[in-house]
């Protein structure tokens, strides 16, 4: 299911080497993969050692259940309430699901690399969790049905705008892994996808761009663009008013999180740092984060410890000025995310015993205007940004999907298996919230998108990371 190869006849051979940080040569065209000396540091890592060892005895729900007792443990010794009492009581809007805007599908666990924080665990030993092509046509399938340029759109019944308002329609597809790119239905995807009309997110560790195999990526990528509307406000599926879109059809949010070589190998592994500035400036050679080119390439900053990511703007500012004038890199934007207490990130505060001050720390710095907006509002981008295109950051207008169909409010609940259910209370009681009602909801249980309307959002403690300072959404800030 792991794609390894793009287009035919693609060579990693090269004729000279050049060395780089993590101990292998790259070839002159770049080609040596990541995933070698990633399965290396693994073994070495004492920390992973011990989690893989309990993953084994113990299994992943076990896990999963435990870390949640843990982060429990630490709001009660604080006397903090659950996190749907903090909304309720700062005033944040019912935790109800609208209309989808956002269809995010994460298509594989399998990664070259294996970051310390990350919320998925991705690494090159995931290679059973991948979607499969009757996955993805399935997505592909509901995403037709709502999508801009559905072939359904004609067949669909026009309605007042106050009808049409609850209806679903797709605007972006979110593609996450995992390195999305490295599953073998990827390219499939995004071909099937790009003439509906809509966004296509890919998420994208940079790395992926050097693997053997994917010497194309970059121009693959920028070769799907939008179809620009005739029309500033044309109708959208079923009635509802949407704008062309005008920006790329594949945009690419590309993590790197700090300009500095040291802090990003110490979070990411080594040599990752040497790597994503060549996968950056592959990506400018193909024109993405080019100033006129209309190809959009974010970056997306974490913390490198137990604090909160600061102010998104003020950073920005300096990942251009450093990026630029030391190695000549131009990006879009920076997106500033919080570390959710889960999975990687949870055992490294854990060893450290710090679990306790970091729930703190996003409890203290709960912020009710970032609540409203991830869970209650489209927020319209700065001057300069698409202003014509209303850009959905709320949970709320976010379907995710899981590699094998399970459906989930969002990708940190479906790392914490925190799924859809059948039958569903409309505000879900905390063992609902546990995963553990009736049985969990997936993309072949549902004939269309609009069922999922108006359902209880599944909260949990891990969720003050996102309400903490200027919110943490997947398109970063938000108040």
């Amino acid at each position: 299911m792991l794609r390894f190869q793009g287009r035919r006849g693609a060579s990693a051979a090269g004729v000279g080497t050049t060395p780089t940080g993590d101990g292998t040569s790259l070839t002159t065209s770049g080609r040596s993969s990541l995933v070698p000396t990633t399965l290396r540091d693994m073994e070495q890592d004492l920390e992973l050692q011990r989690h893989l060892a309990a993953l084994a005895a113990a299994g992943q729900q076990a896990l999963t259940r435990e870390e949640r007792l843990k982060r429990q443990r630490s709001l009660d010794a604080l006397g903090a309430p659950s996190f749907y009492a903090t909304c309720q009581s700062q005033g944040v809007t019912p935790l109800k699901r609208s209309p989808a805007r956002i269809l995010q599908l994460n298509i594989g666990l399998y990664c070259n690399q294996a970051c310390s924080h990350c919320h998925v665990e991705s690494s090159p030993r995931r290679t059973a969790e991948q979607a499969s092509r009757e996955t993805v046509d399935r997505v592909l399938a509901l995403l037709r049905d709502t999508a801009p340029n559905s072939p359904r759109r004609e067949s669909s019944p026009s309605s007042s705008a106050s009808s049409s308002s609850s209806l679903a329609a797709i605007g972006t597809l979110d593609i996450t892994g995992g390195a999305p790119e490295l599953n073998e239905n990827f390219r499939y995807l995004v071909s099937q996808a790009a003439p509906l009309g809509v966004e296509i997110i890919d998420r994208c560790n940079l790395t992926v761009l050097l693997e053997p195999g994917q010497e194309d990526l970059a121009d693959f990528l920028a070769a799907h663009k939008a179809r620009r509307g005739t029309s500033r406000e044309a109708a959208g599926p079923r009635g509802v008013p949407l704008t062309p879109p005008s920006h790329p059809q594949v945009r690419v949010v590309a993590s790197l999180p700090c300009y500095s070589e040291g802090n990003v190998d110490q979070q990411r592994g080594r040599g990752v740092f040497e790597r994503s500035i060549a996968g950056l400036r592959l990506l400018n050679a193909a024109g993405y984060g080019v100033e006129g080119s209309g190809l959009q390439l974010d970056l997306v900053y974490n913390p490198g410890g137990a604090f909160l990511a600061p102010s998104q703007a003020k950073l920005e500012a300096a990942y251009k000025s450093e990026l630029g004038s030391t190695y000549g890199i131009s990006f879009n934007r920076l997106l500033a995310i919080n570390n959710m207490p889960i999975k990687r990130f949870a055992d490294w505060l854990v060893q450290r015993g710090q679990l306790q001050a970091y729930m703190q720390l996003l409890l203290s710095n709960f912020n009710p205007a970032a609540g409203e907006a991830l869970m209650c509002r489209q927020v319209v981008p700065e001057e300069g940004r698409d202003r014509g295109r209303a850009e959905a950051k709320a949970c709320r207008d976010t379907i995710s999907v899981r590699w094998d169909g399970t459906l989930y409010d969002c990708d940190f609940n479906q790392q914490l298996d925190l799924a859809i259910q059948q039958k569903q209370q409309q505000q879900p009681s905390h063992d609902e919230a546990r995963g553990v009602s009736s049985r969990p909801l997936s993309i072949w249980d549902i004939q269309s998108l609009d069922e999922l309307t108006g359902k209880g959002i599944h909260c949990d403690n891990h969720c003050y990371g996102c309400t903490a300072g200027s919110g943490s959404s997947c398109q970063g800030a938000v108040a």
